[in-house]
């Protein structure tokens, strides 16, 4: 009798346990629960897309042009809502011009020279590297386009490689395409092309 009291007692203990573990596992998962809900969502932070001149300024390749669109009041310019497509030279480009060429551009008397070589470079629109081939294609292997300058330049393919043609029928490759700007695309060449003036 008194075994059979022993294991009745004991079996009390046990279930007493495991409804106090199940009590102390329910406190716990409402503790968490509440733990969760004060937990605030992490902030979202865009990051937005530099601008042409901020794109090209955050280039070390590009600090001739950009000296040279400081030069020429064009921040503004290629900084407003566009969109432009821009041929940008790189500062080996600047560097295959006559020795002195940069510097006497620079100056402030040949701001109106300067802006013309600069603005020859840009096109109004969107065009992304995909879009000039297909109308290179398009157009029996020569595609000509107004420059914001108001010259046109022609663009056609050398191979792989998309050339253009400016009006004195000097010739620049475009070495790296498609770097995207808020306000339009950056296309970086290997030579500075000239307008006719």
């Amino acid at each position: 009798m008194k075994k059979i009291l022993m294991l009745i007692t004991g079996a009390g203990l046990v279930l007493a346990s495991c409804g106090q573990e199940k009590k102390d596992t329910n406190a716990t998962e409402e503790v968490y629960a509440e733990s969760t809900m004060e937990v605030e969502a992490p902030e979202v932070v865009e990051v937005q897309t530099p601008n042409i001149v901020g794109v090209a300024a955050g280039n070390e390749n590009f600090s001739t042009l950009v000296a040279a669109v400081k030069a020429a009041d064009l921040v503004n310019t290629l900084s407003s809502t566009g969109p432009f497509t821009v041929f940008a030279p790189t500062n080996a480009a600047f560097d295959k011009l006559p020795a002195g060429t940069v510097d006497t551009l620079l100056k402030a008397e040949n701001k109106a020279m300067l802006t013309d070589i600069l603005t020859y470079h840009v096109v109004a629109g969107k065009y992304m590297a995909g879009d000039v081939v297909a109308a290179i294609k398009a157009n029996n292997g020569k595609f000509m386009t107004n420059t914001v300058m108001g010259e046109g330049i022609t663009l056609m393919m050398d191979g792989e490689n998309v050339v253009i043609q400016d009006a004195k029928g000097g010739k620049s490759v475009i070495i790296m395409t498609d770097v995207a700007a808020s306000n339009g695309v950056i296309h970086a060449i290997d030579t500075v092309i000239m307008p006719k003036g």
